[in-house]
């Protein structure tokens, strides 16, 4: 922290990135020119992993998860001779077949292009709505706002999931979100001064932040968009595609690993962010070019999008048709009623199964929101400057994939050898221990006052909000979406478009609740933060809770597909 204070008040710069970037992009490479070099020319084209191996008995998709079964780690080698210790490695820390390759590589750029989309967006909208409105009305616009658009695209997802097939609703999914991202930079944020309304004077300070937002209107709907995006764009868009064509014994070595390529999309939108900032002037004119030119980019990545998903498509036809996702047990499609909101919500509410995976997600989105506003009230005191706070939100980012990137690694190894509760149960005890000292710095220091204080106090919530996504990232997306892998078609569309977009936001929206009423009490988020820590960690408990009920389930779905497929072996 002393090192930090004596440099500047920006974050890092880019030089200071330079040698993590290096290392973590050297470590991807390395993995992936080892992966793509190994030969398996021993093989027939269309001959399938069950039929590689020389084991008298058949592992199935089921029966792989818990790693419990001795074929697996022929099966995933695909080879006959001696394992060598280069090998060995490589099938630990990144164990992809060659075979697989074009697959997972597509998938991983999918989700990269998701989350570069995301990343940018993300940091332009709290420059203009901090900026402009207060890090305190972010509280107001998530409830206000987010919750009933993201209660609205529901309705809109199951609508259009029951008239469109597969293929075309990922297009009509994605494409509202690009096309407003293009009117925002090229005609509302120009516009501003026209479309906005002027702030009334004299108005009462617990009144000025949702006044605030409705006067800049445009600011807040890009920053409701975002948000949406960030949980359509990586649950629904990519996640729904992953379940429907990776079998289970693919997703336990390919979903810890998906973040990791991807999760170099927050170093580079972060510098790309922060470097057209740097370009620009201090006036708002200035910022407007830096948009257009983020936003192109933004717009070349949705269309990079489009291509990956048919890519994706091609090769799950060509690998399922080649036998080497093995049997493919086509069951009779039964008509299924068609269900609007309330009934989808009832759906959700009578599976038990899918009431702890709510849990989870609610529970996430609380206990992150309950750490950053306060951690952004505070970077908002220390670069008041829009252009300062892009720069400083932007490498903020690019600390966030960096570290993602690293810890994926250890991430992807809890979740295969110590199995998925460990994994699920990981982030919860993790953010709870990393909160304790965020909160004892805030609650028992002087930090509005003292310059020092501050900076130190936007330190520690810095590293406390980057490990938290990190461990979020790494281990927290993986286990929730494995958990769908068992369930029916209804209950991944329908039940999954429900949980992650309507409980996310609920999750959220709720923190943001607790925190409004803290404002109008306590007159600032600040003044109320052992209230704030008090919730949080009431959170993280019910969290805990939530993995036990659903590892119990879990892990009695997997018994119960291992002995129907031992049923079937015997029978053969």
């Amino acid at each position: 922290v002393r090192f930090g204070l004596r440099r500047s008040k920006s974050l890092y710069s880019c030089e200071r990135m330079r040698p993590l970037l290096l290392v973590a992009v050297a470590a991807a490479l390395l993995g992936v020119a080892h992966g793509l070099v190994r030969s398996d020319a021993t093989l027939p084209p269309a001959m399938s992993l069950r039929a590689a191996s020389k084991a008298p008995t058949v592992a199935t998709p089921l029966a792989r998860i818990d790693g419990s079964s001795a074929v697996v780690a022929d099966n995933l080698r695909m080879k006959g001779g001696k394992s060598s210790l280069l090998q060995s490695i490589k099938d630990s820390l990144f164990p992809v077949e060659g075979w697989e390759m074009p697959k997972f590589f597509s998938m991983s750029l999918m989700m990269f292009m998701i989350i570069y989309i995301y990343t940018t967006v993300r940091d332009t909208k709290d420059t203009l709505v901090v900026s402009q409105c207060g890090a305190e009305s972010i509280t107001f616009l998530k409830v206000y706002g987010v919750l009933p658009a993201a209660t609205l695209f529901m309705v809109y997802y199951s609508k259009i999931s029951t008239v469109f097939d597969k293929k075309a609703l990922f297009y009509v999914t994605a494409a509202p979100f690009l096309a407003f991202y293009a009117l925002f930079a090229w005609v509302l944020y120009p516009m501003r001064e026209t479309i906005h309304f002027p702030m009334p004077a004299n108005v009462d300070e617990r009144y000025k932040y949702p006044v605030s937002l409705l006067c800049n209107w445009s600011y807040s709907l890009f920053y409701i968009v975002s948000e949406l995006w960030g949980s359509v764009g990586v649950s629904v868009l990519f996640w729904q595609l992953a379940n429907d064509i990776i079998p289970v014994w693919q997703a336990q070595r390919f979903y810890p690993l998906f973040g990791q390529l991807a999760n170099i999309a927050p170093i580079c939108a972060g510098q790309t962010v922060a470097y057209f900032a740097k370009m620009s002037s201090d006036g708002d004119d200035a910022f407007g070019q830096a948009l257009k030119s983020t936003t192109a980019l933004v717009l070349a990545a949705g269309v990079c999008l489009n291509v990956l998903y048919h890519m994706i498509n091609v090769f799950h036809e060509r690998d399922e048709a080649s036998g080497r996702l093995g049997e493919v047990v086509k069951k009779e499609k039964k008509k299924k009623p068609k269900m609007g909101m309330v009934d989808s919500l009832k759906f959700l509410v009578q599976q038990r199964y899918l009431a702890f995976l709510c849990i989870l997600v609610v529970s996430y989105g609380l206990s992150i929101n309950l750490t950053e506003v306060i951690w952004k009230s505070m970077v908002k005191r220390a670069h008041p400057n829009k252009k300062d706070y892009q720069i400083f939100m932007g490498n903020y980012s690019s600390l966030v994939g960096a570290t993602t990137f690293i810890i994926i690694f250890f991430g992807s190894n809890i979740v295969k050898h110590l199995g998925w509760t460990v994994g699920a149960l990981t982030t919860p005890v993790l953010m709870g221990g990393l909160a304790i000292p965020f909160f004892l710095y805030v609650m028992f220091t002087d930090h509005a006052n003292d310059k020092t204080a501050l900076w130190t106090a936007v330190y520690v919530g810095m590293w406390q909000n980057i490990l938290s996504k990190s461990i979020k990232y790494a281990l927290f997306d993986p286990t929730k979406e494995m958990a769908y892998i068992p369930l029916d078609q209804e209950s991944k569309v329908k039940g999954k478009a429900a949980i992650d977009v309507l409980a996310a936001r609920i999750g959220k929206s709720g923190g943001a609740f607790v925190q409004q009423a803290i404002v109008m009490y306590y007159g600032n988020i600040i003044n109320g933060a052992h209230v704030v820590a008090g919730v949080f960690f009431a959170t993280i408990a019910m969290w805990i809770y939530g993995v036990l009920g659903l590892s119990t389930m879990f892990e009695a779905k997997v018994r119960e597909g291992k002995a129907a497929e031992k049923d079937k072996a015997k029978a053969k």
